[in-house]
């Protein structure tokens, strides 16, 4: 079906939430997702966008996708100039960041249905699809998204970026594992950052309230969390995949870096965390 995917609109709206109703200075700007998304009328008034309940994930949303990109500059400035995006859902990074976009071929695999969608929005809003722009549709059920990765023209010889927000608690304990395996391959001096979802008993009572909020919405929607990581566990399976380099980013460090001094207390939540390893 041709159609975007409920979560993917999801993160698209809490960024576009955190710029319209957090004070300044914006860990994040992002009102292109929204225009893409182009939710019904009232769409703040939904339970999942309450300001106040749901804080936690969007500044999650907005502070991951941030340090992402941080990333991604840094190592544009090195050399490094593709960049893989796994799972794109409605990410933006190729229409809000044209300057950097021009210095890379940005690779987005998705599900073929909402990336026929999103192919159609950025053509009706303008934007197009640039050659520098792969969208790359895969049924994960089926095809290998590494050979239709290459297909696409991404090079595993030279250096990439690849990263994957949001995925890994949908996807099997042995697919995740597969994955780091895979993307372990790619050239000396490639970086992968993908986040994973703790163990319920590793966050407190009152997070716990609200990932249950969350576990029970994705159920509902037939894409339930299946896999949980310790930030030691993940960090292991990473080396034992291949990777030369693996650390962990806690949201506590997202906070010291991107939160410090706010008035309104906003930070992430505890039960999403991110892993950075290296080729």
């Amino acid at each position: 079906m041709i159609a975007p995917d409920h979560t993917a609109v999801r993160v698209a709206l809490w960024r576009a939430l955190h710029t319209q109703i957090d004070a300044p200075p914006y860990v994040f700007d992002d009102e292109i997702g929204l225009r893409l998304a182009a939710p019904e009328d009232g769409w703040r008034d939904r339970p999942d966008m309450d300001p106040q309940t749901t804080s936690p994930m969007r500044a999650g949303v907005v502070s991951r996708a941030r340090f992402i990109e941080d990333l991604l500059a840094e190592q544009v400035g090195r050399g490094v100039d593709q960049y893989v995006l796994l799972g794109a859902g409605l990410d933006t990074f190729a229409q809000r960041r044209p300057e950097l976009a021009a210095r890379l071929t940005v690779f987005e695999i998705d599900q073929p249905g909402p990336q026929a969608w999103k192919r159609q929005r950025l053509t009706e809003l303008g934007f197009g699809v640039p050659d520098r722009l792969r969208l790359v549709p895969v049924d994960f059920e089926v095809d290998s998204w590494w050979e239709r990765l290459t297909a696409a023209g991404f090079d595993p010889r030279r250096p990439a970026v690849v990263a994957s927000t949001g995925v890994s608690m949908y996807l099997t304990r042995e697919t995740n594992i597969a994955t780091l395996r895979q993307i372990s391959t790619l050239a000396p001096g490639s970086t992968l950052a993908t986040t994973f979802m703790l163990p319920l008993g590793l966050v407190d009572s009152d997070e716990q309230r609200l990932r249950r909020f969350a576990e029970q919405g994705a159920r509902a929607s037939g894409t339930p969390f299946i896999s949980f990581f310790r930030p030691d566990e993940i960090v292991s399976l990473a080396k034992e995949a291949g990777f030369a380099a693996a650390q962990h980013i806690s949201p506590s460090q997202l906070t010291r870096h991107y939160f410090a001094d706010r008035a309104d207390g906003l930070q992430p939540a505890e039960s999403e965390q991110i892993l950075v390893a290296t080729t």
